[in-house]
């Protein structure tokens, strides 16, 4: 009974903007409340193109998170950056759900600097929707677009908008994948602590605010926290830093719903490509 619940829950709240094509990932942005939109690391292709601009290495990664510790709701995302001379090539993919209801979504994408501190990116994703029985399944073409500014090495801040097309599910109701515009900053305290804010707003669903704050206690070694509403949900994880690895981990709460544990390992080239 209680799997039949929260199905039908995550049907229903704004929970499930994540399931009409936008999945965040990564340990390290989901331990901060998904407060990622000026995160330039390899998750930016799930978050802010634009950011994948700032990036000089060839970097790969792979997260899994478990909604609510249930085997219908987990997701999966890949993604790998390669710096060019000129801008940031990059791919990515994730699955969301189960064999009942799943998403999809992979594509492509480009980042470049457009001046001094000021860097923009585009990408393209083939992404859809399954479902059991006669309801089918869905498909389309989605396009992202983002941009990325430095004010001062401490100081950042994006803005992205997903699905800028506003690509069909079906013409039942003119019902679509989810539209997703993001915008938030962050600042960095005596080059250990980066606090994070990010306003988000899915035309369909209420403005979300979501909060991160990440401090390397040691060299290497950080403690990652956040909080985020509509609804309410705290998040916490560590991350470590190992030559060229970086593995994250944590879990995010709801006080209904239950924990929701994540996992994300990063590779990151030696050789300064650009």
């Amino acid at each position: 009974m209680r799997k039949y619940l929260l199905l039908i829950l995550c049907g229903s709240t704004s929970l499930l903007s994540f399931s009409q094509g936008w999945v965040p990932m990564g340990a390290r942005s989901m331990s901060l409340s998904n407060a990622s939109i000026t995160l330039n690391d390899v998750w930016a292709y799930h978050h802010n193109p634009a950011a994948l601009a700032d990036i000089n290495r060839v970097t790969a990664g792979v997260s899994y998170e478990n909604r609510f510790l249930l085997s219908e709701l987990q997701s999966q995302g890949f993604a790998v950056a390669i710096p060019l001379k000129v801008g940031v090539v990059s791919i990515g993919g994730q699955l969301y759900g189960g064999q009942q209801f799943r998403t999809y979504k992979g594509g492509l994408g480009y980042s470049m600097q457009l001046a001094e501190k000021i860097y923009a990116g585009v990408q393209l994703n083939y992404m859809g929707l399954q479902l059991p029985g006669n309801y089918g399944s869905k498909s389309s073409m989605t396009a992202e677009a983002g941009i990325y500014t430095k004010f001062t090495d401490n100081w950042k801040l994006g803005f992205s908008v997903y699905n800028l097309g506003r690509a069909k599910l079906s013409e039942f109701e003119d019902d679509r994948f989810s539209t997703i515009m993001r915008i938030g900053t962050a600042y960095t305290f005596s080059g250990k602590v980066i606090v994070a804010i990010d306003f988000e707003k899915d035309l369909d669903y209420d403005l979300r605010v979501k909060t991160g704050i990440e401090y390397e206690v040691i060299k290497n070694f950080y403690l990652r926290g956040g909080i985020a509403t509509q609804p309410v949900e705290l998040s916490f994880g560590l991350g470590y830093q190992w030559k060229q690895i970086q593995l994250g981990l944590g879990s995010s709460y709801h006080q209904i719903l239950g924990w929701s544990p994540h996992f994300g390992l990063v590779y990151q080239g030696s050789t300064k490509t650009k």
